[in-house]
């Protein structure tokens, strides 16, 4: 009988026969993944989970994601729960109570053991507070110089409730646009990191599981038209996109829009536009102008909506433009970012 050595997490790294299927990936999957991730579906031990119907007279909600962000630690987060955040994040966007999360990972041979625990107890941390089953999942091993430390790619199941849901097709002109806080906290943190970059205030990552500021948002009884959260791309990508699918316009007003004082002064620095920076604690809300007052409300009322703020509204514009309204009185166009403001990001 061939014998593995007991996992080193202090000095111990991956290497290939981590990936090989036999003894040292199942004393992985034993030692680390199955001990961090604990739940009654992933002790069933097979290939999938076996899992409970949702409610009567609701539907299944499934949404994945791929995460790549370099590098793999960062001030406020860490590719783990980055991942975990993320995928939560996409259901929560369709209206529904996210459940379960599979989890892939491609690891690089030579990653530090360290590393990969700490990850993986951050995204069992993060589940764990979002209230979420990670219930099945797999690890691959590719080659050194081949795979940048980590790749961790996720997929969420939830349900959703009968009813109006939010889709981006429901903006309609005359609606309110509003946004549950800060700008490009997540993308700068990022690329502070990445750059060595010191501020006179640390910028964190505002990585988050909004499902329950969406949960608020939905005890205030508003018929909320659309949902999102503005990842890549920024804010005025992500409204250009539902600008297309409603085929309306939008007009925001810049001096309503939050910002970080500190995220300000590090675009400006760096000639980056906070529109187009990526945020993974934000939502973007859009509901009837009536409606709007109650809606904030609400937000602010949750601690991932304190600064929630009224940003715009949706316009009658066949031409599907997204504008602002700037702090001098004058009128910019804000189209979709174009070519990759910040690699790597998410």
């Amino acid at each position: 009988m061939s014998y593995v050595k007991p996992l080193d997490f202090k000095h111990g790294r991956i290497d290939m026969s981590h990936g090989s299927g036999g003894r040292a990936s199942a004393q992985l999957i034993e030692s680390l993944f199955a001990a961090a991730f604990d739940n009654e579906f992933l002790r069933q031990g097979n290939d999938g989970a076996v899992l409970p119907l949702p409610p009567p007279d609701c539907r299944l909600v499934m949404s994945t994601d791929a995460h790549v962000v370099s590098p793999l630690f960062f001030p406020g987060g860490d590719i783990g729960s980055l991942s975990v955040h993320g995928t939560i994040n996409d259901v929560a966007m369709m209206g529904a109570t996210p459940l379960w999360l599979s989890a892939s990972f491609i690891l690089e041979e030579g990653l530090p053991l360290a590393d990969l625990q700490r990850i993986v107890q951050s995204m069992a941390d993060a589940a764990q507070e979002a209230g979420v089953a990670i219930v099945t999942g797999d690890t691959k091993v590719v080659e050194r110089n081949k795979g940048d430390g980590m790749y961790i790619s996720t997929t969420g199941i939830g349900y959703l409730a009968k009813g109006n849901a939010p889709a981006g097709s429901r903006a309609r002109a005359g609606d309110a646009i509003l946004l549950s806080g800060t700008l490009g906290d997540h993308g700068m943190a990022i690329l502070s990191q990445r750059e060595g970059l010191q501020f006179d205030s640390p910028i964190r990552s505002d990585s988050a599981s909004l499902h329950g500021l969406v949960a608020a948002m939905q005890t205030s009884s508003v018929d909320i038209h659309v949902l999102r959260d503005p990842t890549r791309g920024g804010l005025a990508t992500t409204l250009n996109e539902i600008a297309r699918q409603s085929k309306v316009g939008m007009l925001l007003d810049e001096a309503a829009i939050p910002l970080n004082r500190t995220v300000a002064a590090a675009c400006e620095f760096l000639g980056l536009d906070p529109l187009y920076v990526a945020n993974e604690g934000k939502l973007v809300a859009i509901c009837r102008a009536e409606d709007a007052d109650k809606l904030l409300t609400a937000m602010r009322a949750h601690p991932l909506g304190q600064a929630a703020a009224l940003i715009g509204q949706v316009v009658v514009d066949a031409s599907c433009f997204v504008e602002m309204r700037t702090r001098l009185g004058g009128r910019r166009m804000v189209d979709m970012l174009t070519g990759e403001q910040l690699p790597r990001i998410c």
